[in-house]
């Protein structure tokens, strides 16, 4: 039985590092995988997150940074997860707004 699912090495350098997601944005130009676009458009919304929590920080507001980063840094670690186990599931709420938001990504 073939667990495989096309793009799934492409969804998985998407949430390695932030250099990871251009890699993947770039292989995914080349062969377009539904698989692997669904996670880059994803991990671009974490991405976005991110910065939001690092603008808190340098604005000093840093309690709001530092919860806003540890939420990030979990779904995150559960987008991955997904990634993983070959499946579309991601930020509860979030991710079906991520896939309407970043069309330009697929």
């Amino acid at each position: 039985m073939n667990n495989r699912v096309p793009g799934k090495t492409k969804a998985v350098i998407a949430y390695l590092t932030f250099i990871g997601f251009f890699i993947a944005i770039s292989m995914n130009r080349e062969k377009p995988d539904a698989f692997s676009t669904w996670h880059i458009k994803n991990m671009f919304g974490l991405l976005l997150i991110l910065f939001a929590s690092l603008l808190f920080q340098f604005n000093e507001l840093y309690l709001v940074g530092d919860v806003l980063y540890g939420i990030a840094f979990m779904l995150w670690a559960w987008s991955l997860a997904m990634a993983l186990r070959n499946s579309e599931r991601g930020v509860p709420i979030l991710s079906k707004k991520f896939q309407t938001w970043f069309s330009f990504l697929g």
